[in-house]
C-alpha cells in the first residue's frame, strides 16, 4: 500500500482516537472517500477479495453486512468489532485489513490501470517471431547437417575412386615392367637359339669332314648317324625359330610411328589426369573450409543460407566423374596397346621417348618441328577433343 504522508499525518490523530465517532471521521476525509461511503455489501466483498486478498473472511463480512459505512470502524481498528464480530483472529490479517481500509477511506477506491492490449499484441507477436526463428534455425541446421553428410559421403567415394586410379596406374607400370622383362628374355632366348643352331651346323660340318676322311666303313656310318642327328636337331630348332618369327615382318618404321602415337596419347592422358587431380584438390579444399565453418553457430547458419554447399557438392561430383572417366580411359588404353603389341610382335609402350622419336622420324623432312603441348597450370574443361582446337600440332604445315 502507498502512504501519502501529509494527509496521513493530518488525519491519523482523528482516526486513531477511540472517542471520535464514525460521522466525524467521514467528515474529515477527502472528497474521493464519498464514493467509498456509498459502497454496498457486494462492493465491499469485491474489495475484500480483489484488493485486500483475504477471501476467507467473505462469509464473516456477509454475516455482519459490512458496507462502505462500516469501513472506518475497520480503519480505526476497533478490537471488539474486528475480533468479536468479524472473527479475525490472525493479527497480521487484522493489520492488513486495517491498512487497506485506512487507505480506501482516506484516498478513495483503488482503481486498476486500463488493460494495455497493444502490449499484449506486441508481446504475442514477439513470442511468435522468437519461436518461429528458433524453429527456422533448427530446420536449417538440420538440413545443413544432412547436406554436409551427403557431401562427406560423396567426398569419400571420390577418395575411393582416386585410390582405385592410383592402384590401376601402379598395375600399369608393373605390367609395362614385366613386358620389358619378357622382351629382354625373348631376345636372349632367340640369341641363344641362334647360337645353338650355328653350333649344330658347325658340328654337322665337322662330322661330315670326318666321315669323308675316315677309312673305315663303320666309322663313316657312325659319323653319318651323328651328322643326321645334328641335322635333325638343327631342323627342330629352326622350326621353333620359325614359329617365333612370323613369315610377315613388320617394318621398323611402323614400330617407331606406333611408339610415337603411344607417347602422344600418353601425353594427352597426363593432361586429363592433372585436370582431374586439380578438380579433386579444389573439392577437398572447399569441403575442409565448410567443415571449419560449421564448427561455430553463426558459421552453421551462414553455410545453411548460402549456396556454397551446392557448389561444393557439384565440384565433388564433377571430380568424381573426371576420375571415373580417367580410370576407364586408362584401362582401355592399356588393353588396346597390349593387343597391338601382341599382333605386331614388338615393344611399343617401352621406347626411347617422345623427343628421340620425334627427332628420328622428322629428321629427313624440312618441316619445322614444334614442341609438344605441355601440361597447363590451370584446369582444362572438356576432354581430349576440346584440346585439339587449342594445342599446337607436332609439325607445322609446310607451304604448298
Amino acid at each position: 500500500m502507498v502512504f501519502y504522508a501529509p494527509e496521513l499525518f493530518y488525519i491519523s490523530p482523528l482516526l486513531c482516537s477511540q472517542t471520535q465517532g464514525i460521522p466525524q471521521v467521514w467528515s474529515t476525509v477527502t472528497e474521493p472517500s464519498a464514493e467509498v461511503h456509498n459502497w454496498t455489501l457486494e462492493d465491499t466483498l469485491q474489495w475484500l477479495i480483489e484488493f485486500v486478498e483475504l477471501p476467507q473472511y467473505e462469509k464473516n463480512f456477509r454475516d455482519n453486512n459490512v458496507k462502505g459505512t462500516t469501513l472506518p470502524r475497520i480503519a480505526v481498528h476497533e478490537p471488539s468489532f474486528m475480533s468479536s464480530q468479524l472473527k479475525i483472529s490472525d493479527r497480521s490479517h487484522r493489520q492488513k485489513l486495517q491498512l487497506k481500509a485506512l487507505d480506501v477511506v482516506l484516498f478513495g477506491p483503488l482503481t486498476r490501470p486500463p488493460h494495455n492490449w497493444m502490449k499484449d499484441f506486441i508481446l504475442t507477436v514477439s513470442i511468435v517471431i522468437g519461436v518461429g526463428g528458433c524453429w527456422f534455425a533448427y530446420t536449417q541446421n538440420k538440413t545443413s547437417k544432412e547436406h554436409v553428410a551427403k557431401m562427406m559421403k560423396d567426398l569419400e567415394s571420390l577418395q575411393t575412386a582416386e585410390q582405385s586410379l592410383m592402384d590401376l596406374q601402379e598395375r600399369l607400370e608393373k605390367a609395362q615392367e614385366e613386358n620389358r622383362n619378357v622382351a629382354v628374355e625373348k631376345q636372349n632366348l632367340e640369341r641363344k637359339m641362334m647360337d645353338e643352331i650355328n653350333y649344330a651346323k658347325e658340328e654337322a660340318c665337322r662330322l661330315r669332314e670326318l666321315r669323308e676322311g675316315a677309312e673305315c666303313e663303320l666309322s663313316r656310318r657312325q659319323y653319318a648317324e651323328q651328322e643326321l642327328e645334328q641335322v635333325r636337331m638343327a631342323l627342330k630348332k629352326a622350326e621353333k625359330e620359325f614359329e617365333l618369327r612370323s613369315s610377315w615382318s613388320v617394318p621398323d618404321a611402323l614400330q617407331k610411328w606406333l611408339q610415337l602415337t603411344h607417347e602422344v596419347e600418353v601425353q594427352y592422358y597426363n593432361i586429363k589426369r592433372q585436370n582431374a587431380e586439380m578438380q579433386l584438390a579444389i573439392a577437398k579444399d572447399e569441403a575442409e573450409k565448410i567443415k571449419k565453418k560449421r564448427s561455430t553457430v553463426f558459421g552453421t547458419l551462414h553455410v545453411a543460407h548460402s549456396s556454397s554447399l551446392d557448389e561444393v557438392d557439384h565440384k565433388i561430383l564433377e571430380a568424381k566423374k573426371a576420375l571415373s572417366e580417367l580410370t576407364t580411359c586408362l584401362r582401355e588404353r592399356l588393353f588396346r596397346w597390349q593387343q597391338i603389341e601382341k599382333i605386331c610382335g614388338f615393344q611399343i609402350a617401352h621406347n626411347s621417348g617422345l623427343p628421340s622419336l620425334t627427332s628420328s622420324l622428322y629428321s629427313d623432312h624440312s618441316w619445322v618441328v614444334m614442341p609438344r603441348v605441355s601440361i597447363p597450370p590451370y584446369p582444362i574443361a572438356g576432354g581430349v577433343d576440346d584440346l585439339d582446337e587449342d594445342t599446337p600440332p607436332i609439325v607445322s604445315q609446310f607451304p604448298g
